[in-house]
């Protein structure tokens, strides 16, 4: 409708479906859209993004170009304590006649297995962030499904490690300059916010130490990942790890 109110129909032909699925007459010069997720993989886009290029020509452009995730260590006694108490309402061995306890386990899994959508000042950042770059011009459908991104942190200050921040950013890249659009907690708030996994039990590293493990995307059938972590003080050996449901989050900054 748009279109022909703008009388526009012999410029602009708009292709009603999906992407896996359409046919257009002809080859594009540029891939547009807005693929990103919470945490730059969550709902699956990227796939669908990167299954158009089969319509871009030799040398065609994608915006966004490419995408770059962060992640660094965090220590938050707060939002530790806050999950870790959500499941007090299960330690009742007497609510109205039915003990509860049975459930403590799983609900404590249930609770450390969202991720934490919110946002957070940079001070409880630990370390530097490592850098993942996905290239979609160079990156299959394939690749996504299973990433591993390795990592070693040299801690900054003494505390206790809580979890794996994350946040993206991705580039659009043009003949004259590179545009970018940034989710970092030291840029203006976007709605993607930031992403906070923490790990099961927290480990104490002092400044100096190194804080190294890695990160396990694996994508499932729920338009999502499962994110499998595991880290440890290499000075001490103290391990911590935790599963995660990408599709299942906590959105604390509704509270």
């Amino acid at each position: 409708i748009l279109v022909r109110s703008n009388n526009l129909s012999e410029r602009v032909m708009v292709l009603e479906g999906k992407i896996e699925e359409i046919t257009i007459p002809e080859k594009v010069d540029i891939i547009i859209s807005e693929p990103m997720g919470y945490l730059l993989f969550n709902e699956r886009m990227l796939e669908s993004y990167l299954h158009a290029k089969k319509w871009l020509k030799p040398n065609g452009m994608m915006f966004p170009t490419f995408g770059d995730v962060h992640l660094a260590p965090f220590s938050d006694e707060q939002l530790y304590m806050e999950h870790y108490t959500r499941a007090n309402f299960w330690y009742q061995q007497c609510f109205h006649g039915i003990n509860l306890t049975g459930l403590c386990s799983a609900a404590m899994e249930e609770y450390f297995s969202q991720p934490i959508v919110d946002t957070f000042d940079v001070v409880i950042l630990m370390a530097r962030s490592v850098k993942y770059t996905v290239n979609f011009l160079q990156s299959d459908e394939d690749d996504l499904h299973r990433m591993e991104i390795p990592f070693v942190f040299q801690i900054l200050q003494s505390g206790p490690v809580h979890g794996l921040a994350f946040w993206f950013d991705v580039a659009f890249v043009g003949t004259q300059k590179t545009v970018w659009l940034s989710t970092s907690p030291a840029e203006p708030l976007t709605h993607w916010y930031q992403v906070r996994c923490l790990l099961q039990t927290p480990l104490i590293a002092k400044e100096g130490e190194t804080f190294s493990g890695k990160v396990l995307f694996v994508a499932n059938k729920r338009q999502s990942y499962d994110i499998h972590i595991m880290g440890m003080v290499d000075q001490t050996g103290f391990k911590s790890g935790n599963l995660l449901d990408l599709k299942n989050p906590f959105f604390s900054f509704y509270e």
